[in-house]
């Protein structure tokens, strides 16, 4: 299978994930400011997951631009990141509706970490089919938002049953370390890197 179809997909999986998400929200019951601070939780929630989606749509774009093809393994692990990415609606939901209760912010974090486990398989099937010498190997470097980011996912997940609010903002500063762009991957791609 040639990129523009794993990338073509994955694009359109991770368009109609955001769609549902915005779908999911209920308009305030009244049309003043009050009404508005009533649904900031879900704004929020929304807002955590959008950037989320949004990092994964960028990151995955970038690698899949300096892969060099597709293998089987490689659309199955596609796939399995598709669908811890397809339950982040589901997660926020339950985590607004609940008014953010331990079990589904935990929930919500371990989701997280699990589309983060399966990003890293991924990503490692592009590295061993270009060698460790490659342009996505090289582009990552020592990877340290990577290694990092599942030690804050389970010590939010921890944190979750202390108070949820703590659990969230582990969340929050994970999306916040990898707003900052991958400069490697950046340098990569304008030196020709794909």
């Amino acid at each position: 299978m040639e990129k523009n179809r794993l990338e073509a997909l994955s694009d359109g999986v991770l368009a109609i994930i955001i769609t549902i998400m915005v779908l999911e929200f209920k308009t305030p019951g009244t049309a003043d400011w009050a009404g508005l601070a009533s649904i900031l939780p879900s704004l929020l929630s929304y807002l955590l997951s959008f950037i989320y989606i949004g990092i994964y749509w960028n990151n995955h774009h970038h690698m899949i631009k300096l892969a060099d093809g597709v293998s089987g393994g490689i659309l199955w692990a596609n796939l399995h990141l598709l669908f811890w990415l397809s339950l982040v609606p589901f997660m926020t939901r339950w985590m607004d509706e609940s008014g953010f209760a331990v079990v589904p912010v935990f929930i919500y974090g371990v989701n997280l970490l699990l589309a983060a486990v399966a990003y890293a398989i991924l990503q490692a099937g592009f590295i061993r089919q270009q060698g460790p010498g490659g342009r996505l190997a090289g582009a990552l470097g020592r990877n340290v938002k990577a290694r990092i980011s599942p030690a804050i996912y389970i010590t939010g997940c921890a944190l979750s049953f202390v108070s949820p609010a703590f659990g969230l903002a582990a969340y929050a500063v994970v999306a916040a370390i990898w707003l900052v762009p991958d400069r490697g991957m950046e340098r990569m791609l304008q030196s020709g890197g794909d």
